[in-house]
């Protein structure tokens, strides 16, 4: 079994991360953009460990891991903000949030 060429997994990673582009421009609801986001810093997870196969190099299976990682925390403070927003306002409609800045 022959494994798939670079240019295959970069295209997907392109793809994903122009999927979770336009779910964040376009998605009004935080959770909505945070899975997007989610899924463009998965993007990036392909890109890094593509590249590190065909080089054999660890360095981006290193990077990947630190994505994750970075990954995790945005979405547990994310949703903190979220509940926290919820509580004080009955609704966490990115619009109506925009009227928070001070």
């Amino acid at each position: 079994m022959t494994a798939a060429p670079i240019a295959a997994y970069i295209l997907v990673s392109a793809v994903l991360f122009a999927i979770g582009g336009i779910g964040v421009l376009v998605r009004r609801s935080p959770l909505a953009m945070l899975m997007s986001v989610e899924v463009m810093w998965n993007a990036a997870n392909l890109a890094f460990v593509a590249f590190a196969r065909q080089h054999g190099s660890l360095d981006g299976h290193i990077f990947a891991f630190l994505v994750i990682t970075v990954a995790a925390a945005e979405v547990a403070i994310g949703l903190a903000i979220i509940v926290l927003i919820f509580r004080k306002r009955a609704t966490v409609d990115v619009d109506d949030i925009r009227a928070l800045r001070g």
